[in-house]
């Protein structure tokens, strides 16, 4: 806040003010209670029974969104990625069933455990690890994140992984685990340029990355794809890096870091003279505009989590998960 130096009277009210904001702080010490500030301080960004509460309100506009098919009943609790690909659901679902969902059941949750990291700055987040009633016999992974202290918890990442695939995490005798910088080079590749890196990778390959069925296998799914008797398949990937995209990252106990990424990729179909574009699911046209001739183009949301090793080693993905958002037919 800028001074008014040219009103004397301003700068007395300015002293009671200060005399009144230190009354109110002695106050506050003596009972106990310590204002902190969330920029500065290295705390824990949520306690766990704030944790468990966010799984819960998360869990319950899920449902309701999901029972409507109605992105606005669960607008406030996603973000990122996970915002994306869920808008992209609920809006397919809507289109092709207005009155709501016919196949419904609620999700729920148990079993559910926390890693909460220990941090100054902002944004805040953690991640929830729980059984499902969906998704069969694997787990839901989920990062809660916001972004100040009156602001609701979303959920930004969301993978489905196997039980007990996730390396171990460094925690301190608190239990608290440690969140690692983005711009870390101590790492096989630094959090931040992991999205643009497994998008160059996907393109043109590499080291960078173990073989896995999120890497070397989806790259040979691809090639397959893309040759096609009378139908070229191309595939554009573009990184994430930002916003409510940023990559987030929680040190192993190895050295290493766990972090959750995600990119935007673009499909494109294209059908020769004497071709069609094969016949796509109601979910898919539901999404498209313009009529589907000679070509389609598909946008979709990816998230990962990968196991970002020391310096020298290969970058794993463990797992990811992808929605279609949009698409066009010409």
């Amino acid at each position: 806040m800028s001074r008014d130096r040219s009103r004397p009277r301003r700068r007395r009210l300015d002293r009671r003010v200060l005399i009144a904001a230190s009354v109110t702080a002695l106050s506050l010490t003596a009972s106990g209670c310590v204002v902190v500030h969330g920029e500065r301080e290295v705390l824990p960004s949520a306690t766990r029974a704030e944790a468990a509460k966010a799984l819960t309100a998360f869990t319950t506009a899920y449902n309701k969104a999901d029972k409507a098919y109605d992105s606005s009943l669960d607008a406030g609790h996603v973000t990122g990625a996970l915002g994306d690909i869920d808008e992209g659901r609920l809006k397919a679902g809507h289109k092709n069933y207005p009155s709501g969902n016919p196949g419904y059941s609620p999700l729920e949750f148990s079993d559910a455990k926390f890693t909460i990291p220990k941090k100054a700055g902002w944004p805040r987040w953690f991640v929830a690890e729980a059984r499902g009633n969906k998704g069969g016999d694997a787990h839901w992974l989920l990062v809660f994140t916001r972004d100040d202290l009156g602001d609701p918890w979303q959920v930004a990442f969301l993978t489905l992984i196997t039980p007990g695939s996730l390396p171990q995490l460094k925690k301190d005798k608190d239990g608290w685990a440690e969140a690692v910088p983005a711009n870390s080079t101590e790492l096989a590749v630094p959090p931040a340029d992991l999205s643009r890196d497994y998008t160059n990778y996907l393109k043109n390959g590499g080291k960078t990355f173990a073989d896995g069925p999120h890497t070397s296998n989806w790259r040979a799914q691809r090639a397959k794809a893309a040759k096609q008797p009378g139908l070229a398949t191309q595939f554009i990937d573009e990184p994430l890096t930002s916003g409510d995209y940023a990559p987030l990252a929680l040190r192993t106990q190895d050295g290493g870091a766990l972090v959750f990424f995600a990119h935007r990729r673009y499909q494109k179909l294209t059908a020769a003279a004497n071709a069609s574009i094969p016949a796509q699911k109601a979910d898919v046209l539901a999404l498209v505009s313009g009529e589907i001739k000679q070509s389609l183009t598909m946008e979709f949301m990816s998230n990962e989590v990968a196991l970002d090793p020391q310096s020298g080693g290969q970058v794993s993905v463990l797992a990811r998960l992808e929605g279609m958002t949009s698409g066009t037919g010409s």
